[in-house]
């Protein structure tokens, strides 16, 4: 197997996964990507999962692709691989059916300012920088530009693109790439009150919830509508869905069975 890039913990519900190769500046090359991959995917039915975060080890968050890796020393069958393991791991985060909070306390760039926008969440340390500078080396970061146009203005993304000049954590707030930002030493304690805030629903109904969340996006004003109010219909036909407007009612704390 792989080497294991990734330290995978899980306690109370949360399931802490850590980039965990900070000599390479937790690169994600294709043993990364598989890692962390097989970490998103271990028992995500469980019903003791309930959220995800991703954190690194070291200085920086993730440097994006492994450039050692795209040289021409490898042929093209091997960068097409690469290429296509890191979107399969971009999109299978929004997929899974808990949320994906990044914990990004440093350098996050290329790719893994990638990685950072495709998470649901994303919480950052005042001293994190966000960065796409492949067109410095030549290489238009094209992939990372994908989860940037979607998640931020597309002036700041193209300007990000453009220059490779990097957001501080401020101005990624601003724009929203991340949703929150801390100062180093309350990095831990909100990422987890945000966690156990999640913990205190049902899975199946965040699951539901996720999943059209993503799908009404891409869709126009009046779709996306249409496709909101069946699944509200069908949220009101699951058990938890009963239960918890039951207890709402009865002025007493749901018991989700998820």
């Amino acid at each position: 197997p792989p080497e294991k890039l990734t330290v995978r913990r899980q306690a109370e519900g949360v399931r802490n996964i850590i980039l965990n190769n900070p000599r390479r500046r937790n690169a994600l090359s294709l043993s990364m990507l598989q890692s962390l991959r097989e970490d998103l995917l271990h028992d995500v039915k469980s019903k003791d999962l309930r959220v995800i975060i991703i954190s690194a080890e070291g200085p920086v968050f993730c440097s994006g692709h492994d450039l050692k890796e795209l040289s021409s020393e490898d042929d093209v069958k091997h960068h097409s691989q690469v290429f296509e393991i890191c979107a399969e791991v971009m999109t299978l985060i929004q997929k899974l059916p808990v949320p994906v909070i990044a914990k990004v306390n440093g350098l996050a760039t290329a790719a893994g300012c990638q990685l950072v926008a495709s998470c649901d969440i994303a919480v950052a340390s005042e001293k994190s920088q966000f960065a796409t500078p492949g067109v410095n080396i030549g290489l238009f970061c094209s992939t990372p530009a994908v989860a940037l146009g979607r998640s931020l203005p597309r002036k700041v993304a193209l300007e990000m693109l453009f220059t490779g000049e990097p957001l501080s954590a401020q101005e990624a707030l601003m724009h929203g790439l991340v949703s929150k930002v801390v100062s180093e030493d309350k990095l831990e304690e909100e990422t987890m009150k945000i966690s156990h805030k999640i913990c205190k629903s049902s899975k199946s109904i965040l699951a539901l919830g996720k999943a059209t969340f993503y799908r009404q996006m891409a869709q126009d004003l009046d779709t996306a509508y249409k496709i909101t109010s069946q699944v509200m219909v069908d949220n009101l036909t699951l058990r938890d869905g009963q239960e918890g407007i039951e207890a709402f009612i009865q002025k007493r704390k749901p018991v989700w069975s998820h």
